[in-house]
């Protein structure tokens, strides 16, 4: 018989903190706490392995579960002494979800689940308190209607914000148990009307429909966008957790809060975290009352930090977090309640955190011995890095401050502000900057958080919903920014005197928590602490050379302060098109013969020499591949009948014959058509005046630095072998002419690049003659799958969430595919020419996924953009390190 529940706490621990798989990170963690003797109540998990078999079995549950539930209910009864559906002293249970990653507010929990009509009776003779109660059945009716029942959240508050209005008051604090009963009274009414059906007495019934409910959250719209969004395989289910309700909202003696052992924004070793006394959990990340700090030194005037509220149990809290930490050897991020002076541990997880913290984190357990070196390098999610390497605020820009909250996730975001996640995420798709402001944000919006440069929200604290998921992301948040109001009817938000609008400007300093009117000015980012000392480890433990696809100076002196170790693209055809040559190259293409085309290229001669002289300085030394032109020729030439004219002009050519050209070099597929080395064939004189600019720009760094750098000259889309010959004589030709005439020589390599199928099946005959391969994965992904990377976003995103395919595969390899072609080439071609060098330099070389790949491989080198060159250098550390698995920032 397969074993779906696993019990934990009160002596019996049938699970540890390996098998997150199938108990899910909260499952797996609660047993292990309780197993390391943590105060963590009594409960029991359903495995992930369940919801697979749920979906898989249209969503019916095997024939042995409700038996095992029974029994693991039956535990848990006796561990507490309460009984499930007792009229004088009823057990409660909490239902959570529990992925093996955290996703948090993505799915769906119920708390107090229970009571009823009659439970709620003896809940509030053996509490000896008819608020706590009545207040306990409200919050549960609220959270089992939204999340069983279907019904919207909102009307549950519009019942509440009634009562609040009818008896003057602005605090759910205010409300005493006569007040609770009339808002239970209204919520059953409320539920009738809305299902047709009443509230649920039974508990076995309110049990059976929760644990349904959490399982179905798996596949809600949010919770599918957020695994979409940190590629999280859907087929990993999540599992459910069943444990003895603990009560922070009995009293002043009682609280709840969410803390980090570290400061999850800055890495700062010290306790981080907020509270509430009588509150439940979801009180505090909903942001519906503003929480209070954990320490005496974090408190402000008017605050009372739970060191002096709650004395003993922070004292116990403060040893819990010592002894998670070094027992996970991690910041951890706990849920806690305390029940009459007494301290209970409802979770704890590798916390969320910012690239910065991670950093931090990272390098200082390193050196306090927690953890080695390898293990901080395998610690950092290298996409996180993205968030270090971007603009902050000019400290000495001029600004007008609109507002202040609080610093929830750092960084500086400018943008058009929106008033709904919808809204955000249209604009994005438009390319417009966006700031998404929300009074307080829940899971349903996070689509609109993802596609938002920063989020402001007026209500929620430090580990609100808004602040979790931004740091999360990566996305600049101020939280809790109570001095704005937000108006969503006429589209506007005020403070201060200050009106701004929809589609107005605002600046987001998510390290200070201000708010600024208009855009401000920012700077470059500085590299250092840190940063460096764990990209000096990973440098340390990597095998695979990171280089960057760059053509211009300002790309190659990114890359250079980013540590790429040379150019492993630099697309000429970028150059092309600057103003000053755009003339001479259609001056080229519009020749009528050789002769012309000859006369044209003189003149972009200087231009392309230049060109690869400023790259070859800038590098000093290291490799610059240069790909030869690529795109048809068409491309460079206008395309309405104006812009003709004004080449015709230019030109000296009428009309007609700029018309007759342009008709000439139309093709119906041009991905597929005359580019490449199809055009250095066709039109040889084009690659030579390349070669020779190659060659002379070499040459005269040489001489001025007396570092010869070392071309390497890239074909590209070769898929003949007799291709490659062709155009490798025409370049050695022109290599003889030029170093002839200089009187001295340099060192040299000619190759390909990999983009399409035949290439990469006959790569032992094309390897004859080319001394590197480059695998341009872009184009190889387009002709393996037969489409344009330009066409199928109208349709692959859809591919993706259907399952078809698991990832979008120009952003992460297709492995199956064309990473099976490239293991083919690779293979190939060395097994034909012994050293031959292999790198890739499509968008996938800035992928972690991919770049894992391509250790696995064994190519030589990866080449992506600037900014992703720190990335790749992480990556390629983690992927010689084998590392694996979930990270954490």
């Amino acid at each position: 018989m397969t074993q779906w529940v696993y019990g934990f706490g009160a002596g019996r621990n049938e699970g540890r903190a390996d098998m997150r798989n199938l108990l899910g990170g909260k499952g797996a963690n609660l047993a292990e706490m309780a197993s390391i003797g943590l105060p963590v109540p009594p409960g029991f998990t359903i495995t992930t392995e369940l919801c697979t078999e749920f979906y898989r079995n249209d969503r019916r549950y095997p024939d042995d579960l409700a038996a095992q539930v029974k029994e693991g209910l039956q535990r848990v009864e006796q561990a507490v002494g309460l009984t499930f559906g007792d009229r004088t002293n009823p057990l409660l249970v909490s239902v959570r979800s529990g992925a093996r990653v955290s996703m948090p507010g993505m799915m769906d929990t119920v708390l107090n689940l229970g009571l009823n009509d009659q439970t709620v009776e003896g809940l509030a003779r053996a509490s000896g308190d008819d608020r706590f109660a009545w207040d306990s059945y409200r919050r549960f009716i609220q959270m089992f209607g939204s999340v069983v029942l279907g019904v919207d959240h909102h009307r549950f508050e519009e019942i509440i914000e009634h009562i609040k209005l009818d008896r003057n008051v602005i605090e759910d604090t205010a409300l005493d148990a006569a007040d609770w009963r009339k808002v239970v009274a209204g919520y059953k009414d409320m539920v009738l009307s809305e299902t047709g059906k009443p509230f649920p007495q039974d508990p076995e019934e309110q049990l059976w429909g929760a644990i349904g409910a959490v399982f179905g959250s798996w596949m809600n719209p949010r919770a599918i966008t957020y695994r979409r969004l940190h590629e999280i395989p859907a087929d990993w289910g999540t599992a459910v957790n069943v444990q003895a309700m603990v009560f922070g909202n009995m009293g002043e003696d009682c609280a709840t809060g969410v803390c980090f052992t570290r400061d999850p924004s800055t890495g700062e070793n010290i306790f981080y975290g907020e509270f509430l006394v009588n509150a439940q959990g979801e009180d505090v990340v909903a942001g519906i009352r503003t929480p209070q700090p954990l320490s005496k030194a974090r408190a402000k005037p008017g605050e009372r930090s739970m060191e002096e509220a709650l004395p003993k149990a922070y004292e116990e809290l403060c040893q819990v977090r010592e002894t998670l930490e070094k027992h996970y050897k991690d910041m951890q991020d706990i849920e806690f309640t305390v029940q009459r002076n007494t301290l209970y541990m409802l979770q704890t997880r590798s916390g969320k955190r910012t690239a910065a913290a991670s950093l931090r984190i990272a390098v200082e357990m390193a050196n306090e011995g927690l953890i080695d070196r390898n293990e901080a390098v395998k610690r950092v999610n290298p996409a996180s890095l993205d968030q270090l390497l971007h603009p902050t605020l000019d400290p000495k820009a001029p600004r007008t401050v609109f507002s202040r909250g609080l610093p929830a996730s750092p960084g500086a975001a400018c943008g058009a502000v929106v008033f709904n996640a919808d809204e955000a995420e249209m604009r994005a798709a438009k390319g417009e900057a966006v700031i998404l402001v929300r009074i307080e944000t829940s899971p349903e919006d996070i689509h609109g958080m993802h596609a938002a440069k920063g989020i402001l929200t007026t209500r929620g604290g430090m580990t609100s919903h808004a602040a979790v998921v931004a740091r999360g992301m990566g996305r600049p948040c101020v939280a809790g920014a109570g001095g704005i109001q937000v108006d969503y009817g006429t589209q506007e938000l005020s403070a201060n005197g200050i009106t701004i609008r929809e589609g107005e400007i605002v600046t987001l300093d998510g390290a200070t928590g201000e708010v600024f009117v208009g855009p401000v000015a920012m700077i470059e980012p500085s590299l250092s602490g840190d940063f460096a000392t764990l990209m000096e480890w990973a440098d340390g433990a990597r095998r695979m050379k990171v280089r960057a696809n760059a053509e211009t100076p300002l790309d190659a002196e990114t890359a250079r302060k980013f540590g790429a170790e040379g150019i492993g693209l630099c697309r000429t055809e970028h150059m092309f098109f600057d103003p000053e040559r755009i003339g001479a190259v259609r001056q080229m293409i519009m020749a009528a013969d050789e002769r012309g085309r000859r006369l044209a290229l003189e003149k972009l001669l200087p231009f392309q020499r230049k060109d690869f002289t400023d790259l070859f300085r800038i590098m000093q030394g290291l490799p610059v591949t240069i790909r030869l032109l690529d795109p048809p020729l068409h491309e460079f030439l206008p395309h309405n009948e104006e812009d003709l004219a004004e080449v015709g002009v230019a030109l000296g050519v009428d009309l007609d014959t700029i018309r007759r050209r342009a008709a000439e070099l139309a093709e119906a597929n041009p991905m597929l058509g005359h580019r490449g080395c199809r055009l250095g064939i066709s039109f040889p004189e084009i690659y030579e005046m390349q070669a020779r600019a190659i060659f002379e720009g070499a040459l005269a760094i040489a001489e001025e630095t007396g570092n010869a750098p070392v071309p390497e000259v890239m074909v590209p889309l070769v898929g003949i072998k007799r291709e490659i010959e062709i155009v490798r004589a025409q370049i050695e030709k022109v290599a003889a002419e030029v170093f002839s005439r200089a009187g001295r020589t340099l060192d040299y390599t000619i190759g390909t690049m990999i983009e399409l199928p035949r290439a990469a099946l006959s790569a032992d005959t094309i390897a004859d003659s080319a001394d590197f391969f480059s695998f341009g994965t872009n184009d190889l992904t387009q002709t393996v799958f037969g489409l344009s990377r330009d066409d199928a976003g109208k349709f692959l995103p859809h591919y993706v969430e259907a399952g078809i395919l698991p990832k979008d595969p120009f952003i992460s390899l297709d492995e199956e595919g064309v990473g099976y072609l490239i293991e083919i080439a690779a293979k190939k071609g060395r097994a034909a020419r012994h050293g031959l060098k292999l790198g890739i330099c499509g968008e996938h070389g800035g992928d972690p996924s991919s770049i894992s790949f391509c250790e696995k491989v064994g190519l030589d080198y990866v080449s992506c953009s600037p900014y992703r060159v720190p990335v790749a250098r992480l990556a390629a550390a983690q992927a010689a390190l084998g590392a694996g698995g979930d990270r954490t920032a």
